[in-house]
């Protein structure tokens, strides 16, 4: 730069600084019409507050305790994500844990005030849409890794495995609401939404935490792996379609208008299906051409949200609008490649730990402050496993498979995880759980997807032993 540029760029520097003084100077003696604002209020009255005490003022505004939240929450999540890694166990399990750690469950317990402080009850709600946001996401990252040309193709193996490990599991947990309704539900609800939600409850396998299992321990090539993808998916979209009657029929005031939410659903279902999915699969064909445009995310998201709005006003939930616009995104492996990395990515690191950690705040162990409390809670979760371990098992064991395969598929179509809690917190929101059964409900959510990676583990080796005494007995034949 010349000395001739230097000295024109200074005198402005200075010739500006010089006016604004004057100005701020002239401009000190002017008094305002108006009211003093609330801030040069406060400031008058404390005088004082300055320095450190205004800083500790600054933290506590609302942005900052969010802020404070995210950081938090993030840090807990990622920290524990890994820690269960390295013990063989998918990280949403330590991530989930993390959540009811931060809680009332240990964090209220041993340090409250530092708790209230943290995640005082006026910042929840900003708290819970955000972590709403990620459950859209999340559930339209679900629709994505449903491939509905691999469900054809394994239709007759999946389906009677994947509705026996529902409607067994369903069955129990309804007549597991004959004991429990009574002492846990909330006054109020009617036995048949208690009920038909304790059935669903029992029913759900998360889909994309199975994936990632088989997918971590190579085993999506197999035909144990294929089958039980196919058994998860079909599970998955047969508990959801009955989630959603059991969501029409507790917010409607009457059997008319639960009838009127759920011909709506069926409506909007079919129209997405039937029409906006083949139209997309055409606009897919031209995704290499634009598939790296922000102008494409910009309308799958607005995509996402209009179909999650159109559910949650018809009154089953926005999170099954987000899901069928997943499903019905163009089969091309590029685009849904992209945008399982744009999307999931920014919801599963960022978005989903709060929604853990607002499942969290939302979990009280403590209230399990007795034996008869513990005991029902270990019958939930027995009648969990029983249901869809057992049942799974028994169905796959009919269809051909050996025991050691079905024992396999029973554990892994018991993973819950979370998924579970997404149908707990819809449950919760509804006043048809009340905080006492909502705390069993997610520990037993943790138990049955934390027994899925040893249940593996042990019938690997129980095959392997098996293999190599089958082996040595050959030997000692010859």
């Amino acid at each position: 730069m010349s000395k001739k540029n230097v000295s024109v760029y200074l005198l402005i520097l200075l010739v500006s600084v010089a006016a604004i003084w004057f100005l701020v100077g002239y401009g000190s003696q002017l008094t305002p019409a108006a009211a003093p604002s609330a801030a040069s209020q406060a400031a008058s009255a404390h005088p004082e507050a300055s320095g450190l005490q205004a800083v500790l003022e600054n933290v506590r505004h609302p942005v900052s305790i969010l802020l404070l939240q995210v950081i938090a929450i993030v840090i807990a999540a990622r920290s524990l994500g890994a820690l269960f890694h390295k013990i063989g166990q998918p990280p949403v399990i330590g991530e989930m844990v993390a959540g009811i750690l931060l809680g009332p469950s240990l964090l209220g317990w041993v340090a409250p005030a530092a708790q209230t402080f943290l995640f005082p009850q006026d910042s929840l709600g900003s708290l819970r849409m955000l972590s709403q946001i990620g459950v859209i996401l999340f559930m339209f990252v679900v629709g994505i890794e449903l491939d509905i040309d691999h469900l054809r193709k394994k239709a007759h193996a999946a389906v009677m495995v994947s509705h026996v490990s529902i409607v067994l599991p369903f069955t129990l947990g309804v007549a597991g609401s004959l004991f429990l309704y009574e002492p846990l539900a909330p006054a109020g609800v009617p036995f048949s939404a208690f009920a038909l939600f304790m059935g669903v409850s029992m029913s759900i396998t998360a889909f994309p935490v199975l994936a990632r299992i088989i997918e971590e321990r190579r085993m999506s090539r197999s035909y144990l792996g294929t089958t039980a993808i196919a058994c998860a998916a079909v599970d998955d979209v047969t508990a959801w379609c009955l989630l959603a009657v059991v969501v029409a029929l507790a917010n409607a005031s009457s059997l008319t208008g639960a009838m009127w939410t759920i011909g709506l659903s069926v409506l909007f279902i079919c129209a997405m299906l039937f029409l906006v999915r083949p139209r997309l699969a055409r606009i897919g064909q031209r995704s290499e051409a634009w598939s790296g445009s922000s102008g494409l995310l910009a309308a799958l998201f607005a995509f996402v949200f209009a179909s999650a709005l159109i559910t949650e006003a018809i009154g089953i939930h926005a999170l099954f609008g987000a899901f069928l616009a997943g499903v019905c995104m163009p089969p091309d492996a590029k685009l849904r490649q992209f945008l399982r990395e744009r999307v999931e990515t920014f919801a599963s690191v960022f978005l989903l730990p709060l929604f853990f950690a607002f499942t969290g705040l939302r979990t009280e162990v403590g209230l399990l402050n007795d034996w008869w409390g513990w005991m029902m809670c270990l019958a939930i979760i027995a009648l969990a496993i029983t249901g869809k371990l057992v049942g799974s098992m028994l169905a796959a064991r009919w269809t051909g498979m050996s025991w050691g395969d079905s024992f396999s598929l029973g554990a892994l179509m018991n993973t819950r995880g979370l998924v579970e809690l997404i149908v707990l917190n819809i449950g919760f929101d509804l006043g048809i759980l009340s905080p006492k059964i909502f705390a069993m409900l997610v520990l037993m959510a943790l138990i049955t997807t934390f027994m899925t990676g040893p249940l593996l583990a042990l019938s690997n080796w129980v095959q392997r032993r098996r293999s190599l005494e089958g082996v040595a007995a050959g030997a000692v034949i010859q």
